[in-house]
């Protein structure tokens, strides 16, 4: 596994961590299909330029698809991202909506760390026992970050349960796809544009009441005032720029170690609250963002391979 590689999950989880403290309000301002379509639109449209200057530039050349056998797997690739991306964020953007706080929201989401390694071992993808380790201590540290008084289970909170089991399948998908050379920033681009159609639909049938005439007012709604900054970030950012960086940062990490690298999210989210928002620091979150730091130091450290 390359520094590169870990350090682009890490900046992946950054992205995400920042962009909570957007998503909390865009999607109170426009309605969670609404703010869902909008953002993966944005960040599939922002992604077409950029493949056009990389393209250009040479960059990953070996990856872009030259046979027909190569664009069936490329779009097979991105579709199948795209249904797991996309009913992922169904599942945790209505459990919001539905009243989950943010922080539980984090740490429930946070869960697919748990469920990666479970799911991999049906891929034979075996972990270390450092790893194992590693996920019981993140999950420790994520319930000390993001839970705060009594910890009851709700109707939203076991729709974002889902999610994270999605998200879970969302990694395994990205790892198979990855591995086989599949372009990743067109793979990418693809499943938010999968994500966008498929988010039409209950945006178009359940918020805008099957009439074409309320979208004008709900797009003045998402481009405007609050939800501007949150719809742009979300899907600029959290969308066009942090989703790719997952697909190019996975390639030759195991899962279960991308999805601990990325369990950052939490903590980023927790310490953007903190400078931005000037949300206070309390000694048991401190300790729960020591807690995952030292899990993600402890799955990089080598394992002694048997003889």
């Amino acid at each position: 596994m390359s520094l590169r590689n870990s350090l682009i999950l890490v900046l992946t989880a950054f992205i995400w961590g920042v962009a909570f403290v957007a998503q909390r309000e865009g999607g109170s301002e426009t309605g969670p299909y609404t703010f869902i379509c909008l953002r993966y639109i944005i960040g599939g449209l922002v992604l077409l330029p950029v493949i056009k200057i990389l393209d250009k530039a040479g960059v990953s050349k070996e990856t872009v698809p030259k046979t027909k056998e190569d664009k069936k797997l490329l779009l097979k690739g991105g579709i199948c991202c795209g249904l797991c991306l996309v009913t992922a964020s169904f599942f945790q953007q209505v459990g919001m909506y539905m009243g989950t706080s943010a922080g539980k929201a984090g740490f429930l989401t946070a869960c697919y760390i748990v469920l990666v390694p479970i799911l991999g071992l049906f891929l034979k993808k075996k972990c270390g026992l450092n790893i194992w380790l590693a996920v019981a201590i993140t999950v420790g540290g994520l319930y000390l970050l993001c839970i705060n008084g009594e910890f009851r289970m709700q109707t939203s909170d076991i729709l974002v349960l889902i999610c994270s089991l999605v998200f879970a399948m969302h990694i395994i998908t990205i790892d198979n796809f990855i591995n086989k050379n599949v372009n990743g920033v067109r793979m990418s681009c693809i499943q938010f544009f999968v994500s966008a159609f498929i988010a039409f639909f209950p945006m178009f049938f359940i918020e805008l009441h099957g009439s074409f005439e309320e979208l004008i007012p709900a797009l003045q709604v998402a481009f405007s005032g609050k939800a501007l900054i949150s719809v742009l970030y979300a899907g600029v950012m959290s969308s066009g720029v942090a989703y790719t960086l997952q697909i190019i940062g996975q390639k030759d990490v195991n899962p279960t170690v991308a999805s601990l690298l990325m369990s950052l999210e939490s903590v980023f989210s927790v310490l953007a609250g903190w400078v931005l928002l000037k949300e206070a620091l309390s000694v048991k979150e401190l300790l729960g963002c020591a807690l995952i730091f030292a899990a993600i130091v402890l799955a990089q450290l080598p394992q002694k391979k048997k003889a």
